[in-house]
């Protein structure tokens, strides 16, 4: 089986060209599951597991999972207090990693399509209001660059709705100022142009004429090295604290982000290649307008208002 990870490995690197993040979530979870697989075999005999150190899968082990096996993988994971969430991101993993050894004929059935994810609530997504939004952009004040850079963070979230990912792995060559638009690499490193506001440009222009020379990437550290995402979660969220929103994120903003564009009258599909939803259907979380913006729009539009 581990022949079979580095090969799909391998396959996720160079065919389908997944970003760093989700290799290392598909990674993860393959690796838990070969736990959980090894786990079982040293149990199962009392020999081995006085040689665990010697034990591996092969490829006749590989050929022998099915759909309750995958089952009781996700039992246990449930067992040490796995979220449905995450239990639905490993059997989607397995589902394609076995989609992938299905073409490549080392199997002939996938069994974890026979296994079905489990149900998950579905929360509307948090969002800030319009004033909270313009009062968090701008809270970073003074001229220091990590302020600039911030601001500058701030800024760009909110004016394009970018995922934390996609902001981490911006460079200048990505910001065209004279159109006012930026280069997005999503997932899969799939490439889209975003409108970019002009608040946002004004702070990016200021951060990176007061931005320490040699910095590598466009948002740096105090060392001259490219922000992390864990770094940047971490700055957005010391200023959602400020505004009263402790359990905010960057995806807040991104949430927000798209609200606001549909309650401004912004067509829907629209959003979605603002956003780069491959589906509509993921789009469509953020039609939950606000009631009190909805009876604003009926009470100036409805002729026969009450």
């Amino acid at each position: 089986m581990d022949h079979a990870i580095r090969d799909f490995e391998r396959h996720l690197k160079v065919e389908r060209n997944v970003s760093p993040h989700t290799l290392r979530n598909y990674l993860s979870d393959l690796a838990a599951f070969h736990a959980h697989l090894l786990s079982k075999k040293v149990a199962s005999d009392q020999k081995q597991r006085e040689q665990s150190d010697e034990i591996s899968l092969s490829s006749s082990d590989l050929k022998e999972i099915d759909y309750l096996t995958i089952r009781g993988f996700l039992a246990a994971q449930r067992k040490k207090g796995l979220s449905k969430t995450s239990m639905a991101r490993k059997l989607a993993t397995l589902r394609t990693f076995f989609d992938y050894l299905v073409r490549n004929k080392t199997l002939n059935l996938n069994p974890a399509k026979q296994v079905s994810p489990p149900k998950l609530e579905q929360h509307l997504p948090q969002f800030l209001n319009l004033d909270q939004a313009c009062i968090l952009v701008e809270l970073p004040k003074g001229k220091g660059w990590r302020v600039l850079r911030d601001r500058a963070i701030l800024e760009t979230f909110y004016s394009t709705g970018i995922r934390l990912s996609e902001l981490v792995g911006l460079s200048e060559e990505d910001i065209h100022f004279a159109s006012g638009t930026l280069r997005v690499f999503g997932k899969g490193r799939k490439e889209r142009i975003v409108p970019i506001g002009s608040k946002a440009i004004e702070a990016l222009q200021l951060y990176l004429k007061a931005r320490p020379a040699g910095a590598f990437g466009l948002f740096s550290n105090h060392r001259g090295g490219c922000l992390t995402t864990r770094s940047v979660s971490r700055i957005v969220k010391h200023y959602l604290k400020q505004i009263d929103r402790p359990g905010a994120s960057p995806h807040t903003l991104r949430h927000t982000y798209a609200t606001h564009l549909l309650e401004g009258g912004a067509d829907l599909r629209a959003v979605q290649e603002l956003l780069g939803h491959a589906s509509l259907s993921t789009t469509q979380r953020y039609t939950h307008l606000q009631t009190d913006h909805l009876m604003k729009v009926y009470d100036e539009s409805h002729p026969r208002k009450p």
